[in-house]
Order: C-alpha cells, then structure tokens, then sequence
C-alpha cells in the first residue's frame, strides 16, 4: 500500500490515497501503522476519499484506532495533498468529515501548497452538544475537580470535544501522562474528551499544551486551538474578530474567532515523506 507521511506542526499522520488504495479495517490499520518503533508512525491514519457532498472526504482514525470526526491540522495536508498530487486545481475547495463539510483555502506558492485555511465552523458551548455532564446552561471558567486537584474548566466542541484549562501554572512543568488521561476519561465526558492545558501570554497569544484523546500528548491539535480561541474568546481573555496566536508544541496556528464564535485557522501543511507498506 503506498502512503504520504505528512504533518501540520508535527501533528503527524500517515495519508492514505483511498482513489487508488482499498483500506478494509481503518481500525486495526491505524493502530499497526502508528507504531513508532515497529513501522510508519504517526498520531493516526487519514484517509483521502471520494465524497458525495464535497469534493473530498476526510477519515481520519487515532494511534488506537478510534474514528475521529475531525482534525484541523489533518485538514489541511489533506488540502495539501489533493492539490499538490493534482486531484483538483482549485485553490478553494470543500472536505466531507463527520464534524461536517469544511473549506479550505489553499495558499499556493511555485506550484506547491504551502499553508492552509480552514474554515472550522462555530464553536459549541451548549452541554449536551459537547457533551459534558453539566447543569447549567455553559461549562465556561468553572470549577473541575480532576486527580485531587482544583481546576478551571471550559468545555467546547469544534465537532470534537474540548476541555480547555486556563492556568497560572507553567504548562512545560505539568505531567500530562498522569493528569492527561484523568481528563480524557472523567465520567464527566460520556465520548471521552481532548484537553488543553493553556498559559496566557498576551490577548492575542496563547500557549498550549494537549492532551488528544486516544492519541496521549501531541505536538499539535488544530481542532484543540480553536476550542482555546474559543474559549479565551468566551472567558474575555482574548478580543474577538482578531488574529490569536496559538503556540503549540509543534509551531504556531493563527486562529480568527468572530463575535458569533465561527473560527478560521491558518496554518502549514508539509510532506515529510513517501513509501509503501506490506499490509
């Protein structure tokens, strides 16, 4: 099977062309081909196919094999990749994923892609659309007990759920391998949950650690800095309307967030290499 390994900030997957392979079992593939020591490597398989709706779909699966419904920075590589492999020649085109149809807006340069913008739609703060196990009408800035400890908590979904934490702590110093999975699997979040472990630098930047759901710690989560955004929008931390610079492990992504809490992200796309696998 031939494959692209690419990455938008080190937010790595292994790219799967299904207009010419045939993937049976996403599932199972995704957890043997994300093996960092015994084959490719990577965060996840996506998956490039036709689509009814759109111009292209996006299947995107984690290192453990759980189906996403979407990934900002998998979005834009596979932006990247149909244009760059000559699938279309338009610089603006739309992608199927289960968090909905997206666009995309390619930013082209000597003929190769060199980033991306994504439209992502509008940020969720309603409940049981995120989900979370809440009462009140928005989980924004409130109390959340985790691992015997006292924090602020703000749940959001991008198509995917978000638990963003705002935090005086240095995020370089927190333990994520412990506190990551306390979150991840909190009877709170009945479809588990992706959280963000945020320092405040300015208004318009933000530093970011995440915690992916089924994926551990990544260098970077497209979907992730938007929900920050989202909520540094939300919580008044940040102007709306506005370039945010989120800073993640792996690079920066700017993030628009309009008054009405539909986000735009901007960020790179790179190919790091091509081969095939015996599968």
């Amino acid at each position: 099977m031939r494959f692209t390994k690419m990455h938008g900030i080190a937010n790595d997957y292994i790219y799967i062309n299904c207009f010419s392979e045939r993937v049976d079992r996403p599932e199972e593939l995704a957890v043997r081909l994300s093996d960092r020591r015994r084959s490719i490597g990577g965060d996840g398989i996506i998956l490039i196919c036709p689509s009814d709706k759109a111009d292209f779909k996006m299947r995107m699966f984690n290192a453990d094999g759980s189906e996403g419904k979407m990934c900002g920075n998998g979005a834009r590589c596979v932006g990247k990749f149909v244009y760059d492999k000559g699938l279309t020649k338009k610089e603006t085109v739309t992608l199927e994923t289960l968090a909905g149809i997206k666009t995309l807006r390619l930013h082209v340069n000597g003929g190769l892609v060199e980033s991306v913008t994504v439209d992502m739609g509008k940020a969720v703060f309603e409940p049981k659309l995120v989900p979370v196990v809440y009462d009140g009408a928005e989980m924004v800035n409130a109390p959340l007990e985790v691992g015997g400890k006292a924090w602020n908590a703000t749940a959001v979904s991008m198509g995917n759920p978000h638990c963003v934490i705002f935090t005086d702590e240095d995020i370089s110093k927190l333990d994520l391998e412990v506190i990551g999975p306390q979150f991840e699997h909190n009877k709170l979040f009945p479809d588990r949950v992706n959280t963000e472990f945020v320092n405040v630098i300015d208004p318009h930047t933000l530093n970011m650690r995440v915690w992916e759901r089924g994926s551990g710690e990544t260098m970077a989560c497209g979907t992730g800095a938007c929900a920050v955004a989202a909520a540094a929008v939300k919580t008044g931390i940040s102007p709306s309307g506005e370039k945010i610079t989120v800073k993640l492990l792996g690079g920066d992504l700017e993030i628009v967030c309009s008054d009405g809490f539909s986000i735009e992200m901007t960020g790179p796309a790179e190919t790091a290499f091509e081969g095939e696998v015996n599968i």
